[in-house]
């Protein structure tokens, strides 16, 4: 706190105060450093399933939804779908995984937004509302029970 002026002696509104003033830009590189890490992990997951064929048994673990129910959960099929991304099949993307395909596109485009963001000097604030969360699991609850059916057989893995 800054000491009152003082008695008969008033403050110019207009002058800065302390407390008031902005902390000087944070450096580029120490701005890039938080999406640049999400993009290396990202990449480097991408780049262990695209190297190692999830296609071939005994590389990851099977899925327990499946394993104890015999049921496709949201996320079945989502390493073929990474692998077959990751070498430029999208039609063998999208069959094993659609609903992960589509979340590729949207990652692509909040990294580019974060990106683009972080270049300004504009934080990065992802706030949803709660409308929006319960329509995510709308969506992936419908995909579930659809994939699971007879007639939704060409969404399942």
């Amino acid at each position: 706190m800054h000491p009152k002026p003082p008695p008969g002696v008033t403050e110019d509104p207009a002058a800065p105060r302390p407390e008031a003033t902005a902390a000087p830009p944070r450096p580029l590189a120490r701005r890039l450093v938080a999406p640049l890490g999400t993009l290396v992990g990202v990449g480097a997951a991408f780049a262990y399933v695209g190297s190692v064929d999830p296609n071939e048994p005994g590389h990851y673990p099977v899925c327990p939804m499946l394993r104890f129910t015999g049921i496709y959960c949201p996320g079945c099929g989502g390493l073929r779908s990474a692998h077959a991304f990751v070498h430029g099949e999208l039609g063998a993307a999208l069959g094993a995984n659609a609903l992960a395909v589509v979340g590729y596109g949207i990652f692509a485009v909040v990294m580019v937004l974060w990106l683009i963001r972080a270049v300004r000097g504009v934080p990065m604030r992802l706030a949803i509302a709660p409308a929006w969360w319960w329509g995510i699991g709308a969506v992936l609850a419908l995909f579930t029970l659809v994939r699971n059916l007879p007639f939704g057989s060409a969404l399942a893995p």
